[in-house]
């Protein structure tokens, strides 16, 4: 198990854009920011050291849930498809929870408690965050509040249970709780929700509580740094097999893909190596591959600073597909970055090739995935086809950041022939709407 994190801002190609306040549109000043999160977060976001060190109480309790997780060889799919590329798959849904969130919701909430926060209060998508933040929440003390977004809320309703068994309470986004919700709500009485309003209404609840601190599951720095411990523990497995060639994650705000990538990427920022890297998202909230470099809100109220990041928009209306993880409208600065100079390669898919692929995974390995890892699986068949069609050997690394199985209603939903696929919606940000 790593006993560091690994921070990327010195190593990035360029220096990112500072966030700006919304009030002021000025670069936003620290304690402003110390209202919002943790002290120590607050650190970690601006840090300039390379590696952070994990406490040992954070060790202790990755321990618990899991870590180090396994790496396995997918043979039965190689055998399957036919094809001399070699796969393997970081199995992130060996966690507790089932999935890659614990890993930083572990070390938020020790930083909290240890500053005396009495609650923590989170937006989540499919759940996996919520889920993980409510469980580090009990293991530390801590009382945890959840927004959930609403078509999760209504096709996930066992994620739902599962929070509550370890303590939170969720309630579906929008809701009648936050002035925020009320708008959206009043828009649209059936509004399905997604990342962007649930992290306004967290915000706004906890600018209500002095003793509440907000908790984010992606995109910013110290949230990514958190997840390096699935690379750095792969580039180690990895030595007891090979060297990959190609190294792949989904993305929605970008943790899953920089968890894995990031140690990797650093090899390639100094020159030592020549990894492929490809980042999956949702046809449906092609942030990647349809938004523009621009500076926009994290959420949809206006309430988070403004950051340098490729978006949609934050009025970006996500449709209510099943990985719900993935339905954000922006993506994580520093993943931006490395787009913006070519080292990551974006591509898209529609949610019932998705799940195609997720059924040729699971019915090969046995592992039934998260719809948000069957984006990352479809894209290493296709690579492991390519390389079939040209009879070339390469090898595939892949992060598999949670299982499925408080998802099958999304399966249930392709089987029965349900599942519709989404066009992009009219992309605001396109049309200097930001």
């Amino acid at each position: 198990m790593p006993r560091v994190w690994y921070n990327i801002l010195p190593d990035l190609p360029e220096a990112l854009a500072p966030p700006l306040d919304p009030e002021t549109e000025e670069p936003i000043k620290p304690e402003k920011l110390l209202r919002i999160f943790a002290g120590e977060l607050v650190k970690q976001e601006m840090s300039k050291e390379r590696y952070v060190e994990i406490p040992g109480e954070i060790r202790e309790l990755y321990a618990k849930i899991g870590r180090p997780t396994p790496l396995f060889r997918a043979t039965n799919l190689e055998k399957k498809l036919g094809t001399p590329a070699r796969i393997y798959f970081k199995y992130e849904g060996a966690t507790t929870t089932g999935s890659h969130k614990i890993n930083t919701a572990l070390a938020q909430a020790y930083y909290a408690k240890k500053q005396g926060i009495e609650r923590l209060v989170t937006e989540t998508g499919a759940g996996q965050w919520g889920t993980a933040l409510s469980l580090a929440g009990a293991l530390l003390g801590l009382k945890v509040r959840v927004y959930m977004a609403r078509a999760s809320f209504q096709q996930k309703p066992y994620r739902r249970v599962l929070m509550n068994v370890y303590g939170a309470e969720v309630y579906p986004s929008p809701s009648n709780r936050t002035e925020v919700g009320k708008r959206f709500l009043k828009e649209d009485p059936n509004h399905p929700g997604g990342l962007g309003i649930a992290i306004s209404e967290a915000i706004e609840d906890v600018l209500r509580n002095e003793s509440a601190r907000y908790s984010l599951g992606s995109v910013l720095n110290h949230v990514l740094m958190h997840q390096t411990v699935i690379g750095l523990e792969a580039k180690e497995q990895m030595k007891e097999f090979e060297e990959p060639d190609v190294i792949i994650g989904c993305v929605g705000g970008g943790s899953n893909f920089a968890g894995l990538a990031y140690p990797f990427v650093k090899d390639v920022l100094d020159g030592k190596a020549e990894y492929e890297f490809i980042a999956v998202e949702p046809k449906a909230a092609p942030s990647m591959t349809s938004g523009i470099y621009t500076y926009d809100y994290g959420d949809s109220g206006k309430l988070t600073p403004k950051m340098k990041m490729h978006t949609l928009g934050h009025t970006y209306y996500v449709p209510p597909i099943h990985a719900g993880g993935l339905r954000y409208h922006g993506l994580a600065p520093t993943l931006s970055v490395l787009l913006n100079h070519g080292i990551v390669k974006p591509v898209a898919y529609h949610q019932t090739e998705v799940f195609e692929a997720a059924l040729t995974f699971a019915r090969s390995e046995g592992i039934v995935p998260a719809p948000e890892s069957a984006h990352a699986i479809k894209a290493a068949i296709d690579l492991a086809l390519q390389a079939k069609e040209k009879g070339e050997e390469r090898v595939i690394l892949f992060n598999l950041s949670g299982h499925g199985l408080l998802d099958l209603k999304g399966y249930d939903d392709f089987l029965e022939g349900k599942l519709q696929d989404y066009e992009p919606e009219e992309i605001p940000a396109l049309n200097g709407m930001i």
